[in-house]
């Protein structure tokens, strides 16, 4: 098999707020894995706040370039070959190999899989931290069944009152680790009376004790994020959320994903699978995975100005997942990465 790489530079459509800080561009990572013929495609999505960077996912790319092997069937013991490391690039193989199986068999992922397009949940769509009145002019002009908000800042009631008084939309909170204890305690009573369905990461993501202590308070459920890479991350939360958020490039890729939502649903906890700032590539891969969960955060492509991929499809909220071999994507004609 032969493996490349390239630069994947998403441009935001407007500026991306959340806690963390405030994003243009992201800078990704584009993998194309060659194998008799046909070729794989896989995105490592770049985010500093995980500790990943441009620099170090190519690093890693290339200290396991030689060490694919040639038969890409293989996919298990390819997968178990690969050192610790960057959890985006090992994220960008697992969907490239998963791409060229697809390819191989003739059938998109979630028919070989035996999944049912159908069971997947609507999507929420992402509102960026801003000022109470271009929050509420978001929420209007999207006009989505399902909203996820932002906050993580001293204004977080004020931000959510601004946008209920303009939509009837389904609103779900991410604090994005951004509440101490006391805040967080402080605003889930008047978030559920504003009749927010949960909040994600409220708490820092090394303070399980503080997200147990808090699932005792709270009216509403609590799911864990940034906490979370692993399936056993999600055993060690048990007990302390009602819920976690999977994302593909967090994990280490599908099958990573997977297994830490059969975890997640054995230990009696919710799932909602997400995407970070990812182009349609990124987000078709982990669409594949969406019958699966009880709520889905695949919004990427719709923050993105130039996108160059074709793939997963939105009608409305509803996911429509490609019925074409594989990952079911393809390069725009006229795009390119950078």
């Amino acid at each position: 098999m032969h493996l490349t790489w390239e630069p994947l530079t998403l441009r935001l459509a407007s500026a991306f707020n959340i806690a963390h800080g405030s994003y243009t561009e992201r800078h990704n990572v584009l993998v194309r894995l060659e194998a008799a013929g046909q070729v794989g495609l896989g995105e490592a999505p770049v985010v500093p706040y995980l500790g990943e960077s441009r620099e170090g996912v190519t690093s890693y790319l290339a200290s396991v370039a030689d060490r694919l092997g040639d038969d890409p069937t293989r996919i298990q013991d390819i997968l178990d070959r690969l050192p610790p490391g960057s959890a985006a690039a090992r994220s960008a193989l697992s969907l490239a190999l998963y791409d060229l199986h697809g390819q191989r068999l003739g059938q998109p992922l979630w028919r070989l899989w035996g999944l049912t397009p159908d069971r997947a949940p609507q999507t929420s769509v992402t509102i960026g931290i801003d000022t109470p009145l271009a929050m509420a002019a978001q929420a209007r002009a999207l006009a989505a069944p399902i909203l996820k908000v932002k906050l993580g800042g001293p204004d977080d009631l004020a931000l959510v009152r601004a946008i209920r008084d303009v939509t009837e939309a389904v609103i779900r909170v991410d604090a994005n680790a951004g509440w101490s204890r006391e805040t967080a305690v402080q605003l889930i009573p008047p978030l559920a009376d504003l009749g927010v369905e949960f909040v994600e990461q409220p708490l820092a993501e090394d303070d399980v004790d503080g997200l147990r202590w808090l699932r005792e308070r709270s009216p509403l459920p609590i799911f864990a994020d940034e906490v979370v890479r692993s399936a056993a991350d999600v055993g060690r939360l048990a007990g302390a959320v009602d819920g976690v958020v999977v994302k593909l490039a967090k994990f280490g890729g599908l099958r990573a994903a997977w297994q830490a939502i059969d975890t997640a649903h054995a230990l009696g906890m919710q799932v909602m699978l997400s995407c970070m700032v990812e182009s349609t590539l990124g987000v078709t891969a982990a669409a594949h995975l969406a019958p699966l969960c009880e709520y889905v955060d695949l919004d990427g492509p719709l923050l993105i100005a130039n996108d160059p991929f074709v793939g997963l499809a939105y009608d409305g909220g509803r996911l429509v997942l490609p019925t074409a071999p594989g990952l079911g994507v393809t390069q725009r004609a006229a795009s390119s990465a950078s």
